[in-house]
């Protein structure tokens, strides 16, 4: 039975520097207690550079479910040798005096995280997690400033984060900055994909669309409520000012009366108000409704 180790834990604690003396008292018998993980690495090894932060920054975000201990190969070759480590780095998870898991080489943090869930279970969303989700909270409560700042810190801390960069970027289009919203689109990885990035590449393509004046576009629908065109560019410029919701009613409405109009654009451009408004939002949930009960009836 592993004991509760939620609490916080100092980080000298979690995590040493082993020996091959210290190789019982500090791996077998510590995992009686608490899954302990060894980090074989040496000094010339280039890999083990970059997995050994990794892996202390994940063992540290566990606070205290799980312990570290790193042995340098070239001056502790004994329990390598019997654990037949053949290139480093080599990790082993043991639990209960045994190893129980092993992994070779530099792995991404995702796989990290998921390596010592397994020992241990979710041990809880990340600092970053949690701050992406105060971001988001403060941005749907028409917080635009804070939640701008939450998006930076969580950006200070993982700068290739996705979902940072594409709530900050959804801070300066809502504030109207499209020109720094594209700059911040731009610090994502190639090739990176995520709903929240697409959304917002989805809502800089509208607001690049919709510079039309709706003034003299209302005009022409109070005139002619069937004015499929007048309608279908009065929704192309509130979706580029981003009042998502209204495009979406003027959009359903076009394809209410002419679903086949201009080639179904009404549709097409729907889908892609939905995608900027996000998958998740009202402005989609509904729309689909709406667009259901429309195509189905």
């Amino acid at each position: 039975m592993l004991k509760d180790t939620t609490a916080a834990t100092p980080a000298a604690d979690l995590i040493k520097e082993g020996t091959d003396a210290s190789f019982v008292a500090d791996v077998i018998e510590a995992s009686k207690t608490q899954p302990v993980i060894v980090d074989f690495w040496a000094t010339w090894c280039g890999p083990c550079k970059q997995l050994t932060p990794a892996l202390e920054k994940a063992v540290l975000a566990a606070k205290g479910a799980v312990k570290l201990v790193k042995i340098d190969v070239d001056k502790n070759p004994g329990f390598a040798g019997q654990l037949r480590v053949q290139s480093i780095p080599t990790v082993y998870a043991f639990v209960d005096g045994r190893p129980v898991d092993a992994f070779m080489g530099a792995v991404p943090e995702s796989q990290l995280k998921a390596f010592i869930d397994k020992l241990v279970g979710p041990v809880g969303p990340s600092e970053v997690a949690q701050i992406l989700d105060m971001a988001k909270e403060s941005l749907d409560l028409g917080d635009i400033g804070g939640a701008a700042q939450a998006y930076a810190q969580a950006l200070q801390m993982e700068p290739e984060n996705v979902k940072a960069i594409a709530g900050l970027a959804r801070c300066y289009l809502s504030g109207g900055d499209t020109e720094r919203a594209t700059e911040v689109v731009q610090m994502a990885p190639e090739g990176a994909k995520d709903v929240d990035l697409d959304g917002i590449k989805a809502a800089l393509a509208l607001a690049a669309e919709g510079q039309a004046e709706t003034g003299g576009l209302e005009q022409r629908l109070a005139r002619d409520p069937d004015d499929h065109e007048a309608r279908f560019e009065l929704a192309k410029a509130l979706a580029g000012r981003g009042d998502f919701a209204q495009a979406a009613d003027h959009l359903l409405t076009i394809i209410a009366r002419d679903r086949a109009w201009n080639d179904e654009a009404a549709r097409k451009q729907l889908l892609t108000v939905f995608e900027a408004a996000g998958p998740t939002s009202e402005v989609a949930k509904q729309g689909r409704r709406r667009l259901s009960s429309i195509l189905f009836s």
